[in-house]
């Protein structure tokens, strides 16, 4: 892609598209928990022929009819959005701050087999950190949900702190 065309996609995400950081509760994880990592662009059904030129461009994702009228293009995963970030970084105006949150989440986050409990915990507040940057209304899943299931299963002892 030319500059023109990273900064014309920049823009684009920024102004109809999103950058998430999720925490997704699993019961096949030893832990329980996915750190999810995802870009979404949003455009109506008629126009989702940029949809497909953008998703050829990148490379990744997948593009889903919505049924009120919308299409969205979505990436998901740690090294696709990494390298989604990295090559609009620069051009972003308003998700600039978000992608460089997101890719400090994507450089901590360890292998899946080598994830521990301190580190999900690390992570999940990472995760907590950019949820300031959206606007969602069902989020559920945060560091603290993390904490206490992790308590409650014996995979980490509170943490003590001073008194007074």
């Amino acid at each position: 892609m030319s500059d023109e065309e990273k900064a014309y996609v920049a823009g684009f995400l920024d102004g109809d598209g999103s950058v998430m950081a999720q925490l997704v509760a699993r019961k096949d994880y030893k832990l329980r928990y996915q750190i999810r990592v995802s870009i979404v662009f949003y455009q109506k059904t008629r126009h989702q022929d940029f949809l497909f030129w953008l998703k050829e461009q990148l490379g990744y994702g997948y593009i889903r009819e919505r049924r009120d009228g919308m299409s969205e293009y979505t990436i998901v995963g740690i090294r696709e959005v990494e390298f989604v970030l990295k090559l609009l970084i620069p051009f972003l105006r308003l998700k600039q701050e978000l992608a460089h949150e997101v890719l400090r989440l994507i450089k901590a986050h360890p292998p899946q087999r080598k994830m521990t409990p301190r580190k999900l915990v690390e992570l999940a507040r990472l995760v907590d950190a950019t949820a300031r940057f959206n606007y969602s209304k069902k989020r559920s899943q945060t560091s603290d949900r993390v904490i206490e299931f992790l308590t409650e299963n014996h995979l980490i002892t509170p943490v003590e702190t001073e008194s007074d």
